[in-house]
């Protein structure tokens, strides 16, 4: 079996893959990607860093690949839809960088309080002017981190011992997990307005793009130190350079931008007091032999057939059975997509009831599959069909599973419920009879939901005019509606509306779907 290594890899990781003597490893790296598309084709096997682009027309091209390795987290470099269309498995190595991101967040943490960048370069300018670089201590302070998920943790763990105290919001994270830690659960904003430092540690999204914005900054706390070695873009650029130069932010340190590399112009290299490295947080020997080990480990077991680990796309099941069971899968992970975005507040307890001619199978791919649909929207590409259960633990979420012989009204149907601090909710699903997943019911309400695209979902009362108005608003935006299907209780009750759009809905238009009358809340759910 041939395999392909396209960017830098460690010796160590090398030598793993060529100690086996079923493999033929070649290592080219600085491919241009005409020239990765018209080599792909003889390959088993790549292995990627960030640099390689492994677009659709490059995964088309390859008629032999079976696994895609990536040393590191971010997926954003493979096409994973494409990738999974064509049956390839693609890995990650989630875990090997989780240490030196978190040195290197306490680092900038201890370079932004003692002006250490500032006062090297003063003095190497021959200058002695120790009151100006006057700096503030750690112990006592207050750091928020958001995203306390591997890095997070070992941030915490780090800042506890300088006698820091810690506040932590994520969404997915129990009351009860955190007790006994020394880390303290909170709402974003209490974070926002209670935290001497911030950190950010969670996935570049929708819901995260952002996150820290112009609002966010007046909430904080005149003086506050913000830190982000997590992905570019969580927060606002601009809104952080204000903030800095109206003294409320006394400095950031900033690892990631919303563009890379950072453009010489860019107003974060103007302000003295904003700390800059260039995307190092995993930049040190020992993370990048653990990623390559780590990574060329997993490839080498996938094509052995001794078992898929971090796999992105592909649950660890038998070949025979998962030809059975693959449009379950497909199903789960899209209710627990569906369901991690329309469920307010921190989640608890997850029970899923299986029915109808799957419960002879071992059903653990499929709860595999919704709990990583469920946490996907937060966690992104550090959760996968491996390791979600595990995490969902970790946040202290209960996960029960029960196979039940109790006739429904659907052949085959998953129920899910879903217990957060906020509320109860529970989503029914099946397949259609071309084996196309769908919701039957979402709560009270019986529905017909097509699980594809952009959706809004929307509870209001059962009047007249209620999708006349809608369907006027979206026109006036040119939002296309491609399906709606409507539930409701009794006439003239409460009742749920769901669409599924052509185009994206603007900020602008859902605020005034949420103005309309008798609309009651509004939801936009993304698969």
């Amino acid at each position: 079996m041939k395999i392909l290594v396209s960017d830098p890899l460690s010796d160590e990781g090398l030598k793993i893959l060529k100690e086996v003597k079923e493999f033929s490893v070649e290592v080219k790296t600085g491919l241009k990607p005409e020239e990765l598309k018209n080599i792909i084709k003889d390959y088993n096997a790549i292995l990627v860093r960030s640099a390689t682009k492994l677009n659709k027309e490059v995964i088309e091209a390859a008629t032999k690949l079976k696994v895609i390795g990536r040393a590191g987290v971010g997926l954003d470099n493979v096409d994973l839809e494409a990738a999974t269309q064509k049956g390839i498995i693609v890995m990650n190595t989630p875990a090997g960088n989780t240490i030196s991101t978190a040195e290197h967040t306490m680092s900038m943490v201890l370079a932004l309080s003692r002006n250490i960048a500032q006062a090297n370069e003063s003095l190497k300018k021959g200058e002695w002017k120790r009151s100006k670089f006057m700096g503030v201590e750690l112990y006592g302070k207050t750091l928020g981190i958001i995203g306390l998920g591997r890095i997070g943790k070992e941030v915490a763990k780090r800042a506890l011992s300088f006698g820091m105290k810690i506040l932590a919001y994520d969404p997915f994270l129990s009351i009860e997990a955190a007790e006994g830690t020394g880390v303290e659960v909170a709402e974003l904003n209490e974070l926002l307005k209670n935290s001497d430092y911030i950190t950010v540690h969670t996935p570049i999204t929708d819901e995260t793009k952002h996150m820290i914005s112009t609002k966010e900054f007046t909430l904080m706390k005149r003086g506050v130190r913000v830190i982000n070695c997590a992905r570019g873009g969580i927060i606002d650029e601009k809104a952080l350079v204000e903030a800095v130069k109206e003294s409320k932010v006394a400095g950031a340190a900033l690892d990631v931008y919303e563009q890379e590399p950072l453009p010489a112009d860019s107003q974060l290299l103007k302000l003295d007091n904003i700390l800059t490295t260039p995307h190092l947080g995993a930049s040190t020997e020992e993370a990048q032999v653990n990623v390559a080990i780590e990574v060329a480990q997993i490839v080498r077991d996938a094509l052995l057939g001794k078992g898929i680990r971090n796999a992105a796309n592909y649950p660890s099941v038998e070949t025979e059975v998962y030809k059975i069971l693959e449009p379950y899968i497909v199903l789960s992970e899209k209710i627990g997509v569906f369901s991690g975005q329309l469920a307010e507040g921190r989640f608890s307890a997850v029970n899923i009831t299986y029915s109808g001619e799957i419960i002879k199978y071992d059903l653990s791919p499929l709860t595999m599959a919704l709990i990583k649909g469920i946490l996907e929207p937060i966690l992104k590409e550090t959760v996968n069909f491996v390791n979600a259960p595990a995490l969902a633990k970790e946040r202290g979420i209960k996960i029960k599973e029960v196979k039940s012989s109790k006739e429904e009204d659907f052949v085959t149907l998953i129920k899910l419920e879903i217990k957060t601090d906020k509320e109860a909710r529970t989503i029914y699903g099946t397949l259609s009879p071309n084996k196309q997943p769908r919701i039957v019911k979402v709560d009270k309400y019986y529905v017909e939901l097509s699980l594809f695209g952009e959706m809004i979902v929307i509870q209001n009362l059962d009047r007249p005019g209620v999708i006349g108005n809608l369907g006027t608003l979206l026109a006036e935006h040119n939002v296309n509606i491609a399906t709606m299907t409507f539930g409701r209780d009794t006439p003239g009750g409460k009742a749920v509306s769901v669409l599924n759009v052509d185009s994206p809905v603007s900020p602008e238009l859902l605020n005034k779907i949420k103005k309309t009358e008798n609309i009651l809340s509004v939801k936009i759910i993304k698969l």
